[in-house]
């Protein structure tokens, strides 16, 4: 292994990981020293639920596609979603295990597995970027910062997939660039629409105490007038 290389999977990475993680800090710190809104509307519905209920119920919604609309009636794109998301996972963990637990890849099951990952989501990724080029409502609501983040993410996908068997025998390329783009990644997210998992916590939460509280969440399996 090359110095450059050497350098890239650890101290770059870690650079750029201490780099990320001050930013999250400061932001979640500006963020949480804001007054929580208070809720003007008295407390709703039937009684069955609370904002503690509601709270819980958003937290946890994105993993009940059926529970709405947008993803019950194109279970394809979210499919893709999961798909997408699964290929960040794997590539996260990729950046990991090279450097600090090669010999997991001694696997070819967990090669496999990261290949699979990578893969499907480099072709989301694709799938995604010539729907935001080609669809002219996507075009219109497109900023920048969401076609660069999407050809990064779907490159960074393709040198995931094939720096997958951490081979170098055949020159340090491949893996040198994923961790060069790894490391820009890291220092990338937090300026970026990628950083909205950030906020995710907090959005559900204070949505699912807002509609706790008016007794729309959790969801009914029947209709409210159904129920009385």
């Amino acid at each position: 292994m090359s110095n450059l290389l050497h350098f890239s999977e650890h101290t770059l990475q870690e650079i750029a990981l201490v780099f990320m993680a001050t930013v999250y800090f400061l932001r979640i710190k500006w963020f949480l020293k804001w007054t929580l809104a208070k809720e003007r509307q008295p407390a709703t519905g039937m009684g069955d639920t609370n904002p503690k209920k509601g709270a819980r119920y958003s937290l946890v919604m994105i993993m009940k596609p059926w529970t709405m609309e947008s993803t019950r009636s194109k279970p394809f794109m979210y499919a893709q979603f999961v798909l997408f998301h699964l290929g960040v996972v794997a590539a996260i963990a990729l950046s990991f295990i090279i450097p600090y637990g090669p010999g997991l890849l001694k696997s070819a099951a967990l090669v496999s597995a990261i290949q699979f990952m990578t893969g499907a989501a480099l072709l989301v990724g694709i799938m995604r970027i010539i729907r935001r080029v080609t669809n002219p409502y996507m075009r219109a609501i497109s900023s920048p910062d969401d076609h660069f983040s999407l050809i990064l993410l779907t490159s960074w996908f393709a040198f995931a997939l094939m720096a997958a068997s951490n081979d170098i025998s055949g020159g340090e390329g491949i893996i040198q660039t994923f961790f060069l783009l790894t490391a820009f990644f890291l220092m990338y997210v937090p300026f970026s629409k990628i950083s909205h998992y950030l906020y995710y916590p907090f959005t559900r939460t204070y949505m699912g105490r807002s509609f706790g509280r008016r007794g729309v969440f959790p969801l009914r399996k029947k209709p409210a007038y159904e129920t009385v």
